[in-house]
């Protein structure tokens, strides 16, 4: 007689699915305690929300989606601008001191104390004034002396520290002699101009950015006092270029015809 098979034994669930359950049963354990030693906060919970919300971009239904997004344009630009602002300033005071102890150090050396430089300051700008006696000859635009051309090369070293959003503008005075001749220069326009243009190049041979300078010639007609000697003068200014007034808020043309 033939022996009848044994069935086959139902297989059992595997080994790691009882730990795994037992983790769990842990873990739901562990945050029920939690969420039970817990204090629920209403204000704090809706405060929470209310942030999560504008940081995800969820707008308010009480309001208009317009208003929303133009107030949170407005706040965004006016918090860049005072950044950018506080940048500039810290970066205007930083070069003018650096320049201010160059210029001193000239100065104490002048032979002529007379005809020394000075620094103005102003909102997120600064002058440096130099008699064109420093650098140039009576009539003369080109800088031969070596003192000149070492004291450009310190100011150069200065500027190539500062940031590349900082513009620098050469400006040419002369005096109100009506400064006339055949040749060029040829009158005082052609002098002023000439002497800023000058001083770019020399700044430019320090490795300084060309489009960082900017040149501008006033001849007589920006003096400033009555003494002579006082208006030839060059002046470089550095200023920030994102210091820009709203043009929009300023008097419009068709309203001063009023």
């Amino acid at each position: 007689m033939a022996k009848k098979k044994c069935p086959d034994c139902p297989k059992c669930l595997p080994g790691w699915l009882v730990q795994f359950g037992d983790l769990m049963s842990l873990l739901l354990t562990f945050f029920i305690l939690l969420l039970s030693m817990a204090v629920m906060d209403k204000k704090k919970v809706e405060e929470y929300f209310d942030i999560m919300k504008k940081a995800m971009g969820f707008l308010d239904k009480t309001s208009d989606v317009r208003e929303q997004t133009d107030q949170h344009s407005n706040n965004q630009s006016n918090s860049d601008s005072s950044d950018n602002m506080t940048a500039a300033e810290e970066g205007i005071e930083q070069a003018s001191n650096e320049i201010k102890e160059i210029v001193e150090i000239a100065n104490d050396t002048a032979a002529d104390q007379s005809q020394v430089m000075q620094i103005t300051k102003g909102k997120n700008e600064f002058v440096l004034d130099i008699p064109s006696t420093i650098m140039f000859k009576p009539g003369e635009y080109r800088i031969n002396d070596a003192a000149s051309k070492r004291f450009i090369a310190k100011i150069a070293r200065v500027i190539r520290t500062m940031p590349q959003t900082f513009a620098i503008e050469v400006i040419g005075h002369t005096d109100n002699g009506a400064y006339k001749n055949k040749d060029i220069p040829r009158d005082d326009w052609d002098l002023s101009a000439l002497r800023s243009v000058e001083v770019v190049k020399e700044l430019i041979k320090n490795r300084i950015e060309p489009g960082q300078l900017k040149v501008s010639a006033y001849g007589s007609y920006h003096p400033k006092s009555e003494v002579a000697s006082d208006n030839r003068r060059v002046e470089i200014r550095f200023f920030s270029e994102n210091d820009q007034s709203d043009i929009l808020s300023e008097e419009n043309f068709f309203d001063r015809l009023e």
